[in-house]
């Protein structure tokens, strides 16, 4: 009885692991220069990117492949052509890539050994004469035989100082029946990578427990086995090492740097560090860090960068992190009405002139006492009478005079007041009298012409 298949909903995630992987973000500062470490040697007249020789990764790499019941025979042909095109993709050789092929079911089979063949024509005949086991689905059953038996020096493969990476992709459309947690763990521990490829029916979860980290990067599904062959591609990219700095899909967001061998690192623009996520950047906060040389104040500015100020009273240096005390006394900023006292490096007070009080704002001054100002103009004595009022006063022996403000000595009033004065004012008064009478006199003498000019108009009228 046929297993019944995976919704298609399902579906739609594993397939976005075909796309290309999305530009990075733009970072603030333009993208860096990389350079390709990986070349391609053209094979068979063809060349481009997805075709030709990798010559810069030597491997060794085991095929496990499922050939179970439901694998039908022109399905495993495909996966065999799947096969073929990884290693037509490959430089094959006993110092270059080695190849061994693992065929599974409910059975294990080591079709050749990564040291049985060392050119491509051979691999390609032996990798077409490989049949269908055709029951069962034992996965961590191949996984094991491949790390136990595949990966041997006896086998073929070449010992930790070679550093030569050891490299198997399992092949499956099915669900295994035995456990593949704890063996395929046992396998990346011993350090080989394991990737993870899904046909159809394939368990998703099944195939996550197996790849090794990151699992977007080691587990791939198509929809069937037709399709399969697009997967070489993107294997000839892991493969050939070529420069993800180079080929625009590192994902860093501001510098992507190759380290060799198809492998990279990010790391950020100046004032920004980079995030757990190894991809992304933050702006550093270097007023945070104390890293920022300041002598006073350090002011974080946008994009990760960061000024130098000073304390009030001091100017910035040439330095743009040092500070100097700055007289403000000398320079006018102090904004003191009347006097600006220097208290030393950087700091002052505010004064008023005599007279004058300073107000709560400690700059602007009022009157206190305008005898003290000294613009009272009295000749004696200013009395102050309030804030800004006041009235002058002569000295004892003297009198204010009428301007209220000059005095003049009693003893010498006295003299201007002497006996000829008075009499002489007496006969003026009497003088004034006599005008007097006079002037009355005459007035009357005026009135009675005009009466009698009036009667005399009067008559001529009426005649």
């Amino acid at each position: 009885m046929p297993r019944p298949r995976a919704p298609r909903l399902l579906l739609l995630w594993p397939l976005l692991l075909l796309l290309p992987p999305p530009p990075a973000a733009p970072g603030p500062l333009a993208g860096p220069a990389h350079a390709r470490l990986g070349t391609l040697a053209p094979a068979g007249g063809t060349g481009g990117r997805g075709t030709g020789v990798c010559r810069s990764r030597p491997l060794d790499l085991v095929f496990i492949i499922d050939s179970s019941r439901s694998v039908r025979p022109l399905e495993f042909t495909k996966v065999k052509t799947f096969v073929s095109r990884i290693i037509d993709t490959l430089d094959i050789g006993a110092a270059a890539t080695r190849v061994a092929v693992v065929n599974y079911a409910s059975t294990v089979k080591i079709e050749f050994q990564l040291g049985t063949h060392t050119d491509k024509r051979a691999l390609r005949k032996a990798v077409a004469r490989i049949t269908p086991l055709s029951t069962g689905t034992m996965s961590g059953l191949a996984i094991q035989t491949a790390m136990e038996e595949a990966f041997t020096l006896e086998a073929g493969a070449r010992g930790p100082a070679s550093s030569i990476p050891k490299v198997a992709i399992i092949v499956t459309d099915g669900r295994p029946q035995d456990q593949v947690n704890e063996v395929a763990a046992r396998a990346r521990a011993s350090g080989i990578e394991l990737y993870a490829v899904g046909v159809d029916r394939a368990d998703m979860q099944s195939l996550k427990m197996m790849a090794s980290e990151p699992l977007e990067d080691h587990v791939f599904y198509v929809e069937t086995y037709g399709v399969i062959e697009k997967l070489s591609s993107r294997f000839q990219e892991t493969f050939c090492a070529l420069d993800p700095c180079m080929l625009g899909t590192h994902r860093c967001q501001h510098v992507c740097v190759s380290d060799g061998n198809g492998q990279h690192h990010c790391e950020c623009s100046q004032g920004y560090t980079l995030n757990t996520d190894r991809r992304t950047c933050a702006a550093v906060d270097r007023c945070a860090l104390n890293t920022h040389g300041c002598e006073h104040i350090c002011v974080n500015d946008r994009m990760g960068s960061h000024h130098c100020e000073c304390h009030d009273g001091y100017t910035l240096n040439e330095d743009r992190k040092t500070c100097s005390a700055q007289d403000k006394c000398v320079s006018g900023a102090h904004g003191c009405q009347h006097l600006c006292v220097n208290d030393g490096p950087g700091s002052h007070h505010c004064e008023c002139f005599e007279g004058y009080a300073l107000n709560a704002d400690k700059k602007t001054c009022s009157v206190r006492n305008k005898c003290a100002l000294g613009t009272h103009g009295c000749q004696h004595i200013c009395v102050s009478d309030g804030a800004a009022s006041y009235h002058c006063d002569c000295f004892p022996g003297y009198t204010l005079n009428e301007d209220k403000k000059s005095c003049t000595a009693v003893e010498e009033a006295r003299r201007l007041v002497s006996p000829e004065d008075a009499c002489g004012c007496e006969a003026a008064l009497a003088f004034q009298g006599k005008v007097s009478t006079y002037l009355q006199r005459l007035n009357g003498k005026l009135d009675d012409i005009l009466e009698k000019l009036q009667v005399h108009d009067y008559g001529q009228i009426h005649r």
